[in-house]
């Protein structure tokens, strides 16, 4: 299938490793021109040279989502850099198992804040800078990276960040979807990532048992019986940034495996 990208100009965040990175190298497979944001300089030059190998333009741009003023910058210097705006991809956020979830009685009111404004927050702003160029030609896409913690219980700052992103993305598509912009959430589970595979080799030699025993554990839950890579995810998520997605909008798609036992319709 032709996925009709080539020429496309997307704005990856969170691009300098993990799922963001996976999309940015998807998107440049296709031919789409890539400017990569993540607050780690040595981290992005790394990720962007990386993606050069498919031969089109990759930018590398330190950012930070949390700064509105930096947001709107980074998104002026990729539009007057690449000759516009075609695609955005939200991935700049923390993974969900980055620390121990607190009881109610020890939790602040900063461990939901500082999510809140890096996933929430960070998407509203990058989406809002970059609406108005694909407003002016006509077309765009806009896929947020959120994750399963949307559809259930078991991290409170986890459900409350991604359920808020789930909305965001359902109104954000009424209100853009007359001017040819799609946006579009897309579910991770636990995805393989080098993150993950750390915190997984971490938690093994804390248990003093193999790595493949700890990661069959956290596969245990999914239909297929193994975690999803972010190479899957990156495949989902180009698609949805294509134009061969035109039929779907304001939806959230899972990419995690499959949850056994659970039926949502």
């Amino acid at each position: 299938m032709d996925l009709q990208l080539t020429g496309k100009r997307a704005i990856v965040t969170g691009a300098s490793r993990g799922i963001g990175l996976a999309v940015a190298d998807g998107l440049a497979t296709e031919g789409v021109d890539v400017a990569l944001v993540a607050r780690g300089e040595e981290a992005l030059a790394a990720a962007a040279e990386r993606v050069r190998r498919h031969g089109t333009t990759v930018l590398p741009c330190p950012a930070d989502t949390r700064d509105d003023d930096a947001v709107r910058a980074l998104v002026d210097r990729v539009a007057g850099t690449l000759g516009g705006v075609d695609i955005l991809v939200n991935a700049a956020a923390r993974p969900a198992s980055a620390g121990p979830v607190p009881p109610l009685g020890e939790l602040t009111d900063d461990d939901l804040r500082i999510e809140v404004e890096t996933k929430v927050l960070g998407y509203l702003r990058c989406a809002r800078a970059a609406a108005p160029h694909m407003v002016a030609a006509g077309w765009g896409r806009i896929i947020n990276v959120s994750g399963l913690n949307a559809v259930r219980t078991g991290s409170l700052v986890g459900s409350v960040r991604n359920v808020a992103v789930a909305a965001m993305t359902a109104n954000l598509a009424d209100e853009l979807g007359p001017a040819g912009i799609t946006v579009t959430v897309v579910h991770p589970g636990i995805t393989v990532t080098e993150r993950r595979a750390q915190a997984i080799a971490e938690q093994a030699a804390r248990e003093g048992r193999p790595a493949e025993e700890v990661e069959r554990e956290l596969a245990a839950g999914t239909s297929t019986g193994r975690l999803v890579t972010a190479a899957e995810v990156a495949d989902v998520v180009t698609f949805l940034a294509s134009p061969r997605s035109s039929g779907i909008t304001g939806d959230a798609v899972a990419v995690g495996g499959g949850t056994r036992g659970v039926i949502r319709y």
